[in-house]
């Protein structure tokens, strides 16, 4: 019975792999015009490892970056989210729509009022400045994500510590957040995957190179001089940048499907 099932999810992985796989095999594959012109080798690595300030140093500007959004995401989600859910107050899912309600807005069209207000604060061409702006674009679905995991919990463990003597921010910490913890997971996954694959949102906020996360240096290598662009290396730094996502994902895939779970299995 489960042969169909089977058959369309190995066809789905194909299917999404392939790109991938190619960009792998053309990373080392010998090409013309590239650092790896005969044989099968880490040429086109040697010449992504070497562009400008290194990659090391674009690795370091992605996962401050990634780290720093990550945080700043799981912190205010889940206080707005734990609020949400679990405190009445006048106006609460009208703000709550109003939160969703910036899903619908296009992210680029903000990105020019944010970079004058971010050079009004001082941190433009900042990578504090990049993460605070990353976190603002993810807060919608991290909010809403946060919320049904809340709601998923029942009442009465809430009401119970409370009864017992904890404060709603001791509760919090000891007797929610274990519980939710799927649903973080969820959020903080979601949040560095935007982070490090994001190339807009620098493009338009960094002008100094040596702060540019990966996607920006891969995105600026392809421009050579003579329109010749280095495909090798191009697909190198492809390999490069979903290597980190692939491990990630498959470390937290199982946390990952319980919280999108979570708000199925309420009551």
């Amino acid at each position: 019975m489960r042969t169909p099932q089977h058959v369309v999810g190995g066809g789905l992985a194909v299917l999404f792999l392939s790109p991938l796989v190619w960009a792998a095999v053309a990373s080392v594959s010998p090409q013309a015009g590239t650092a790896q012109t005969s044989g099968w080798g880490l040429g086109n690595y040697q010449t992504l490892a070497n562009y400008q300030a290194g990659i090391g140093q674009y690795l370091l500007n992605s996962t401050i970056v990634s780290v720093l959004t990550v945080l700043f995401t799981l912190g205010v989600s889940l206080l707005g989210g734990y609020a949400f859910a679990m405190f009445k107050f006048p106006g609460r899912n009208l703000l709550f729509l109003v939160t969703l309600a910036i899903l619908m807005v296009p992210y680029a069209t903000l990105l020019i009022p944010l970079y004058v207000l971010l050079n009004d604060l001082g941190l433009q061409n900042s990578l504090v400045g990049l993460a605070l702006v990353l976190t603002m674009f993810q807060l919608p679905f991290a909010v809403f994500m946060m919320r049904i995991s809340f709601e998923a919990v029942p009442r009465e463990l809430g009401e119970s510590a409370l009864v017992d003597g904890c404060g709603s921010f001791r509760a919090l910490l000891h007797i929610m957040l274990p519980v939710v913890r799927p649903g973080l997971i969820t959020v903080g996954l979601f949040a560095f995957l935007a982070a490090w694959n994001d190339f807009i949102t620098p493009l338009v906020l960094i002008s100094d190179s040596d702060r540019a996360p990966l996607p920006l240096a891969v995105a600026n290598m392809r421009q050579q001089v003579m329109g010749i662009v280095d495909y090798g290396a191009t697909e190198a730094g492809v390999v490069t940048l979903a290597l980190p996502c692939i491990l990630l994902f498959l470390a937290l895939q199982r946390h990952y499907v319980r919280g999108f779970l979570s708000g199925a299995l309420k009551g």
